[in-house]
């Protein structure tokens, strides 16, 4: 559903809350010591603890707190000394105890927040009510012909399920969130953000209000969205979901819904539980989880720059535009290769903003093209950077540069090597350009007669025609410059 962009709307507004879940970076599973590898043959990374099998117990990962604890410090969360964890009860086939251990009312971490920015909205900042640790359930697989299978490789998995406050106000800032959110597990190597192998999801608590009102409506919550294009999708459909039955008279039931990306619509999935419903306890096999104020200073000291921090000092330091900043510094991978080919430039700001222009466009581009991460760039920041230096020392033109950097990009080569190699090189001797530029206008009479009636828009098409008889290689400057000349004094 193409639906309007809800901050638009005169007479509503949309309050959304995200339920991130994210799976930490560990070797091993929360409560024991299964393997975290992705990809395994099912049911074969699992034990009579994550199985749970009775009399099983388990034993905490302190990898696993330590990397909660990591999150917490990064987004400016309270790390509490002493949390607690609880048995939340539901039944589910994938959830083989019958219960989740989670927190509850003693969770790692509260408070912190995150900014977020785009083109439809201000800069703000979206709070965070808490992060707490849990284990994950198995995975449920259901066949076209009734039967379902349980798959218990992900049972057992370290998650920490970091809960925002209601402050997002339309799907392009929850996408953002989750971005910003992402850019931060990644730059600390929490997570990997992995959203194709469920590393990285999201519930999402939406309700609307009529606008200026300050009390929430009822929310829906949507489920297990794993990737930002349906989050977007799910949460504009609910919106217009939610207005149309209000604006028909109706209620919003309270209830928990999936976002069936095939139909493009949320369908009904249970009753939406309260806290309550879970009949929380704490968990009798673990005693509290107390973490010393030493080890929260070790933790703080280890963490890296951050995006957001790392985006104003490319700012501040290289002159970037706030854009291009925000762009190189979102991936951590990508701003280690931006700085990686600034230490090797030669020349000032202009190499600069050259440089940022080429990765923000040919080299996302063909990382897009080719499903690549930016961790997996085949192109050296080195070779990128010999690429402009080229450009900048009139041996190749911008054109040529394009065919040189697809060559670089498929198999390693020195760009001046292939240059000559391929005789590529810019042609800048002002008699072989004078030369053509003649041809040209020789062969276009009627056109010269026109521009020098005037019509100077033809300028274009003389230079057009110059480049093509030179297979791209007259230097732009030259070619303009002895066009302007030429064309002057034109018979």
């Amino acid at each position: 559903m193409n639906a309007p962009d809800i901050t638009q709307n005169p007479k509503w507004e949309a309050v959304i809350g995200l339920e991130v879940h994210a799976q930490l970076r560990t070797k091993s599973k929360l409560f024991c010591a299964c393997p975290t590898t992705f990809g395994s043959a099912p049911n074969h990374q699992c034990c009579p603890v994550c199985t749970g099998m009775p009399g099983s117990l388990p034993v905490i990962n302190q990898g696993a707190v330590d990397l909660a604890i990591r999150l917490g410090l990064a987004i400016g969360a309270e790390v509490h000394d002493r949390s607690i964890f609880a048995r939340k009860n539901y039944f589910y086939p994938d959830l083989p105890n019958g219960y989740q251990i989670s927190q509850f009312d003693r969770p790692l971490c509260t408070g912190g927040g995150v900014w977020i920015e785009g083109k439809e909205f201000p800069r703000r900042w979206i709070r965070m009510t808490r992060i707490h640790m849990e284990n994950d359930a198995g995975k449920s697989s259901h066949g076209e012909d009734g039967h379902s299978l349980v798959d218990l490789n992900r049972s057992g998995m370290p998650l920490c399920e970091i809960v925002s406050e209601p402050d997002l106000r339309s799907p392009a800032e929850a996408m953002a969130y989750m971005k910003a959110l992402r850019s931060i597990l990644r730059y600390t190597e929490v997570s990997d953000g992995n959203m194709e192998e469920g590393s990285f999801r999201c519930d999402a608590n939406i309700s609307v209000r009529p606008r200026g009102e300050t009390r929430l409506g009822t929310k829906t919550e949507l489920k297990n969205m794993n990737s930002f294009r349906f989050v977007g999708q799910a949460l504009n459909y609910e919106i217009e979901r939610h207005i149309k039955v209000l604006e028909a008279g109706g209620k919003i039931q309270q209830d928990t819904r999936l976002w069936d990306t095939r139909k493009q619509v949320s369908v009904f999935m249970r009753g939406k539980e309260d806290a309550h419903d879970y009949r929380y306890f704490p968990e009798p096999d673990l005693l509290p989880l107390e973490v010393s104020s030493e080890r929260i200073d070790r933790i703080r000291g280890q963490l890296p720059e951050l995006a957001d921090a790392r985006a104003q000092r490319y700012q501040q330091d290289y002159g970037l535009p706030a854009y291009d900043a925000g762009v190189l510094t979102a991936e951590k991978a990508l701003a280690l290769y931006f700085e990686t080919a600034v230490a090797a430039l030669k020349g000032g700001s202009d190499q600069l903003k050259a440089l940022s222009n080429w990765i923000m466009g040919d080299v996302l581009r063909r990382c897009k093209d080719e499903g690549l991460e930016v961790s997996a760039i085949p192109l050296a920041p080195q070779r990128l950077v010999q690429l402009i230096n080229l450009i900048d020392d009139d041996i190749i033109s911008g054109k040529i540069a394009k065919k040189v950097f697809d060559a670089i990009w498929d198999e390693d080569h020195d760009p001046m090597q292939l240059i000559e190699e391929r005789g590529w090189k810019q042609v800048s001797d002002t008699g072989a350009i004078d030369e053509v530029i003649s041809k040209v206008l020789g062969a276009h009479p009627k056109e010269v007669e026109q521009f020098r009636g005037g019509k100077v828009k033809l300028k274009g098409f003389f230079v057009g025609q110059v480049m093509r008889e030179m297979r791209g290689q007259g230097n732009p400057k030259l070619v303009n410059q002895r066009l302007n000349a030429l064309l002057d004094g034109a018979d």
